[in-house]
């Protein structure tokens, strides 16, 4: 019995979608949300989404524990959130210049975002990403910008995990160093030598696959602060996946440290298509003298739905909820796999989890698993973290438990 064929699949318009993109779009699918190596129990396409549940083209209904890989925060079709961006698209979304709600939105950032005195916006991550390196160079007038060395910060060139395409001059300005290391990161500063432009970095590191979820050190994440300060570079936090889950403002300001720029998308819109760059107010000149536009940098109805997403999680402290249901189902996957006799490793928050099976080296037992917990509507991922909202009830979560205690009775039966 295979990954694939282990439960009946009843999914004949997804499969007819895909012969058809096969034909017309290159590979059938491209970037992450292909799902070509997952088990066949994973849909493709979806028909609709609502609270914390999806329903894919053949009418299949899916606990979604993956938010469309981070942007739905307050649960597909929101109805404060629709209504604001059908409110905004009734009066136009592209127009010859943006909306008043574009001022409304910067304003909401800034109160609501510790080191934030300004915004501007984007479509999506690597807007954002690209958007405050080149910040960063500008305002120092220096080249080099340290990354972690798996860390992912974007499609573009120079950090895209996949060289091809690019070339070694795409990268010749990036020095990589490991998170949580001070002496690796001391190295790639002295590296870099009086051309360090900027450091950026992630809340905690969710590079993946094989390598588990590690939150920041407080030394580390002042280290990156003190260094950045002795060299006069910008401290560029990449927010992109984390914003808004980890708290409501900036990620490491529990940790008595505040970045200079700080890159938001996924979440940010509950869906929309919006990324944002906040920053200080010493950055303002280089950011107004860069130049950087898209024609669909200043649609209205995205920045609508951010303002009234924004609006809904300053209500309450919803990343406590999401941490709430986030600790029970991983309290309840880590007896059940036990009860399998499955090693399993759970990392990072519970917002954000992620879960390995000890010695998986090929993902064999996470494929068989996650495409069980799928065949039976629980979208999870084999090699990618998960995410919690804030429309997870507590009677999604006892569900999705009971459909996933098979899933892994199941992943035993083949894995042996």
């Amino acid at each position: 019995m295979t990954i694939e064929t282990m439960t009946p699949l009843l999914k004949p318009v997804d499969a007819a979608l895909r012969e058809r993109a096969a034909r017309v779009i290159p590979g059938g699918m491209y970037g992450h949300l292909n799902v070509t190596l997952l088990p066949a129990s994973y849909p493709q396409y979806y028909r609709s989404g609502d609270g914390a549940r999806l329903t894919d083209v053949d009418g299949n209904e899916y606990i979604d524990f993956m938010c469309g890989f981070g942007p739905m925060i307050s649960g597909y079709k929101n109805p404060v959130v629709e209504a604001a961006a059908a409110a905004q698209l009734a009066e136009g979304d592209a127009l010859g210049g943006p909306t008043p709600r574009m001022v409304e939105l910067a304003e909401l950032l800034v109160d609501t975002i510790g080191p934030a005195d300004w915004a501007m916006f984007g479509k999506n991550g690597t807007d954002a990403t690209s958007l405050a390196v080149t910040i960063a160079r500008a305002a120092t007038g220096k080249r080099k910008i340290l990354k972690g060395t798996t860390a992912y910060h974007g499609a573009n060139a120079w950090f895209n995990p996949n060289p091809l395409g690019s070339t070694p001059e795409d990268r010749a300005n990036i020095i990589y160093f490991e998170f949580n290391d001070i002496a690796s990161l001391e190295a790639a500063a002295a590296e870099a030598g009086d051309d360090l432009a900027g450091i950026i970095a992630s809340p905690f590191k969710h590079d993946g696959p094989a390598d588990d979820q590690r939150l920041a050190d407080v030394e580390f994440a002042r280290a990156v602060r003190a260094i950045a300060d002795r060299n006069a570079a910008v401290l560029i936090m990449d927010e992109v996946r984390t914003g808004f889950r980890l708290v409501t403002g900036s990620a490491w300001e529990p940790l008595g440290v505040a970045p200079d720029l700080i890159a938001y998308s996924k979440a940010i819109a509950n869906g929309y298509a919006l990324s944002a760059v906040v920053g200080i107010d010493s950055l303002a000149q280089a950011a107004s003298d860069i130049y950087a536009t898209g024609s669909f940098w200043y649609s209205g109805v995205a920045m609508a739905a951010a303002i009234a997403n924004i609006g809904l999680l300053r209500e309450t402290d919803t990343p406590a909820y999401m941490d709430h249901v986030g600790a029970l189902f991983r309290t309840g996957l880590q007896a059940q796999a036990e009860e399998n006799g499955f090693e399993i490793v759970q990392s990072g928050p519970a917002v954000m989890p992620y879960l390995r099976f000890v010695g998986d080296t090929d993902f064999a037992t996470a494929l068989a698993f996650s495409g069980a917990a799928a065949a039976r509507g629980v979208l999870l991922h084999p090699v990618h973290n998960w995410f919690l909202s804030t429309a997870h009830t507590e009677a999604d979560i006892a569900e999705a438990l009971e459909r996933t205690a098979d899933a892994f009775a199941e992943t035993r039966s083949v894995i042996g």
